[in-house]
């Protein structure tokens, strides 16, 4: 055992024998830190070239120093001073957002004495490293916050008196209220005269309806007056504001089941089933606030690059826009989420579905249709309804200043109303065209999670679509080799291999720049 200690501490002979050869360092890293030898470790990894140090981050298993936070902490973050400072090119694959997302979780409910001070330097060497981890702790806390708020909207609505009562029961008086008024309007329109309800469509020609006598004309209004009194109450118009609520209520919860779903991945043992939704996601905003404020100022990060794993969360593979675009980099970051969390929990359900159990390529292919199919469908509706307002207002003249001005202003409404724009034709067109391709599969058709997926990817795609500088879907979907400025290698591909065998998630353009890489299997 002291043979084996001495080993450990003893330095090379002449003080370099030890960091010319990847083994040599990572056999000394990983007997130092098995003894929690994390300063040593630090000393050896501070000393490392670009060449050492890339093979070093690609074999080490950071998984464990995770585990270790913050205990390794000096030893993580002397890899990270050193990546920034050779900064080897390409960029080797480091799991800093793990990392970042380990110390959101320490400091979400931190036991440790003295962990802002052991930490600090850690999260700020990450921030310079991987700059669009702050967008994505920016992203999480604000989703958080919003989570926490919308738990509070469950509570007494006001019926048409003002009283409050729960939802559940103003919903119900108004639906007996509607059945009730429909079914005297039915009785009523059974009744009505001849002049107002004939079955024969010759009584409605033009030619018959300028025949008719000013006696006929009388009756037709009060027949028609009768109606619009019985339908056209104020009373029957809340429910469009009661269904609104219970919209509004049920995305709330969907957004803090998702939020309680991102931290049981986060932390195993933090008894998510158990504790009360709102005090956990609180520690964690704290956490997340706390990890951003140890990285310092936005003016110390360097300048944005693009990440290099672009499947692994919503924050990877785009470039931080975040000092001049929020909205863009917001918008590119649920781009990314749709890939790494709503992609995938649709693809557990499909798993679940007896036909589709074998048939794994099939199930990928569906959900990567949709979001094409999805961006195919936006930007031709945009295009459609600009049109439809020039034909509206008789502006056919393309060439036309007014033309080009109105087209901003349609653009412009477009952008600006795009997050309650009705888009149910698009998600039905999305559907069908799915639907009716594999209609040898009729249980897609009750998959509600693949539905709610297509709505996501509709609702998410017709934003992106809006947007000033509009976004597009890189559509080259050839099978050929792998290019690193634009696709992505799924982690479980083969390494060896540069030939794109398929694509998981289409690469996302915008000004004719890749914001977010494809992710392919090779």
């Amino acid at each position: 055992m002291a043979d084996s200690r001495e080993r450990i501490r003893g330095p090379p002979r002449d003080g370099r024998e030890g960091f010319t050869s990847p083994r040599q360092v990572l056999r000394r890293l990983m007997l130092l830190s098995e003894g929690r030898q994390y300063r040593e470790a630090a000393t050896v990894v501070g000393r490392l070239g670009p060449s050492v140090l890339r093979s070093v981050v690609a074999e080490l298993p950071m998984d464990i120093l995770i585990e270790a936070l913050p205990h390794s902490t000096y030893l993580l973050e002397s890899f990270f001073n050193r990546l920034n400072t050779v900064v080897p090119n390409p960029k080797p694959e480091v799991p800093s957002e793990a990392i970042m997302w380990h110390l959101v979780k320490l400091f979400s409910n931190p036991h440790e004495s003295g962990l802002r001070q052991r930490c600090t330097k850690l999260a700020h060497a990450i921030g310079t490293w991987q700059p669009s981890l702050r967008d994505a702790l920016m992203a999480r806390r604000k989703q958080l916050d919003q989570a926490i708020e919308g738990l509070g909207v469950h509570g007494l609505t006001a019926d048409h008196s003002g009283s409050l009562i729960s939802l559940h029961i103003a919903l119900k008086n108004e639906l007996q209220r509607h059945i009730e008024t429909y079914k005297t309007a039915i009785h009523k329109l059974e009744e009505l005269s001849p002049v107002t309800v004939n079955p024969d469509p010759a009584q409605s020609s033009h030619q018959r309806l300028l025949a008719i006598s000013h006696g006929d004309i009388q009756q037709r209004l009060i027949d028609n007056k009768t109606l619009l009194t019985m339908l056209d109450k104020p009373a029957l118009k809340q429910l469009s504001q009661l269904l609104e609520n219970l919209s509004q209520r049920v995305q709330n919860d969907k957004e803090v089941l998702f939020c309680v779903g991102q931290i049981r991945r986060i932390d195993t043992s933090a008894n998510t089933e158990e504790r009360p939704a709102a005090g956990l996601l609180m520690n964690y905003s704290r956490g997340c606030e706390a990890v951003l404020g140890l990285m310092g100022p936005l003016s110390l990060s360097a300048p944005s690059s693009p990440t290099s794993n672009g499947c692994s969360s919503g924050s990877d593979g785009y470039h931080s826009d975040s000092d001049t675009d929020e909205t863009n980099s917001e918008l590119v970051r649920q781009y990314g989420v749709m890939y790494s969390k709503n992609r995938i929990d649709t693809l557990d359900s499909l798993n679940s579905l007896p036909q589709l159990k074998h048939a794994h390529q099939l199930k990928a292919k569906i959900l990567f249709s949709i979001i094409v199919l999805a961006f195919r469908a936006c930007h031709g509706l945009k295009e459609r309804k600009v049109l439809e307002v020039r034909r509206t207002l008789h502006v056919l003249d393309a060439n036309d200043d007014a033309t080009a001005a109105l087209d901003r202003a349609v653009r412009q409404n477009l952008k600006d109303t795009a997050d309650r724009f009705p888009m149910g034709d698009v998600e039905r067109q999305v559907a069908n065209q799915v639907l009716s391709t594999l209609h040898e599969y009729p249980c897609l058709e009750a998959c509600i999670p693949l539905i709610h997926y297509i709505s996501d990817c509709v609702r998410l795609a017709w934003k992106m679509t809006n947007q000033a500088v509009p976004y597009y879907l890189d559509t080259d979907f050839t099978l050929g080799l792998l290019q690193p400025e634009k696709h992505e290698r799924y982690p479980i591909s083969e390494k060896r291999s540069d030939i794109i065998r398929a694509f998981l998630w289409p690469a996302l353009i915008q000004n004719g720049r890749c914001v977010y890489k494809a992710i392919v299997a090779t």
